[in-house]
């Protein structure tokens, strides 16, 4: 099968096409004969070498997410789904096997659902990954409904997830946005839209005086820049270790503040969650939003632009 990879780590130019053999379903497990995946943030940091790889065994392969047809059922396996069917997966990259960016990827049937009717493989690919992340974010946070919310980065994918899931769950919701993005976002819905910028915290304050109940930092920003606009007794998610840009212990304890570290991987075999995903994607309750589709073997050009930023969706490689 074709495969894209690399044998070290760099730049967008380190990925290449590598022909592996093909992979098979064993007990348990289904095989899936990838049309799409999408390219994530996190493909660049296992390519730029910040992932820990442990024992894996190069060509190391990206990719988180994939969508595609179901075509091998192991044995023993006792599923719903059918040879044939259009499916999605999460899928972890420091597995021995590698990722998402793969002709094939074999599974264990619990990471992988129905792909929402209609959306073709390109779509379907952007949901499990980015839509368990925000789902996670949500959960973690455990906010009543009512409650009001605050998402950062809300135009981009998993911020834009966070606010929708987030209206589902009948919480009140306030957004930042660039001008260009400010039609978006009040489309997701949010309820209010504030400007994005380095006073955030105080343009979320005027929004909601005394504090939101919680955040969600999708952008990245730092829970100690976003804790003065988090009324004591809340809550922030944010979606990578932040080392020196996290709120600090002592103020966390001092407002009781909960600190949460969103960990996807914690969802990667929780089907029943996943095909709410797809339920909610084909009620209209999800947007899934592609930015641009380009074959697999221009990789390293999905990457760059990736990382030239600006993106209103997701870049996808199509297999």
């Amino acid at each position: 099968m074709q495969a894209v990879g690399l044998t070290s780590f760099g730049g967008p130019e380190v990925l290449r096409t590598f022909s592996l053999a093909e992979p098979h379903a064993g007990p348990g497990e289904v095989r899936i004969r990838v049309h799409a995946a999408t390219v994530n943030p996190g493909d660049t940091l296992l390519r730029s070498g910040m992932i820990d790889l442990g024992a894996v065994e190069p060509p190391y392969l990206p990719g988180m997410e994939a969508a595609g047809v179901l075509d091998e059922i192991g044995e023993g396996v006792d599923t719903d789904l059918r040879l044939g069917d259009h499916v999605m997966a999460m899928v972890m990259p420091i597995r021995p096997e590698g990722g998402a960016y793969a002709e094939y990827v074999v599974l264990p049937v619990s990471s992988v659902a129905p792909a929402p009717a209609g959306a073709g493989h390109a779509r379907a690919a952007t949901l499990p990954m980015n839509g368990l992340t925000a789902r996670l974010a949500l959960d973690r946070l455990g906010l009543a409904p009512g409650r009001t919310l605050a998402v950062t980065g809300a135009a981009g994918v998993v911020g834009g997830y966070v606010v929708q899931l987030a209206k589902a769950d009948g919480l009140h919701v306030v957004a930042d946005a660039a001008p260009a993005d400010e039609e978006l976002v009040r489309s997701l819905p949010a309820d209010v839209v504030v400007p994005r910028g380095d006073d955030i915290a105080d343009r979320i304050l005027d929004a909601v005086p005394g504090g939101v109940d919680g955040i969600v930092d999708a952008a990245l920003i730092g829970s100690a820049r976003l804790a003065p606009a988090i009324g004591d007794g809340g809550g922030v998610a944010v979606l990578r270790d932040e080392d020196s840009r996290a709120v600090s212990p002592a103020e966390l304890r001092r407002r009781s503040l909960s600190y949460r570290v969103i960990y996807v991987p914690d969802y990667v075999s929780d089907r029943a969650r996943l095909d709410t995903l797809r339920r909610q994607a084909e009620s209209g309750v999800l947007t899934l939003r592609v930015a641009r589709t380009l074959p697999a073997a221009r990789a390293a050009e999905a990457h760059r632009l990736l990382e030239a930023g600006g993106t209103r969706g997701r870049i996808v490689l199509e297999f």
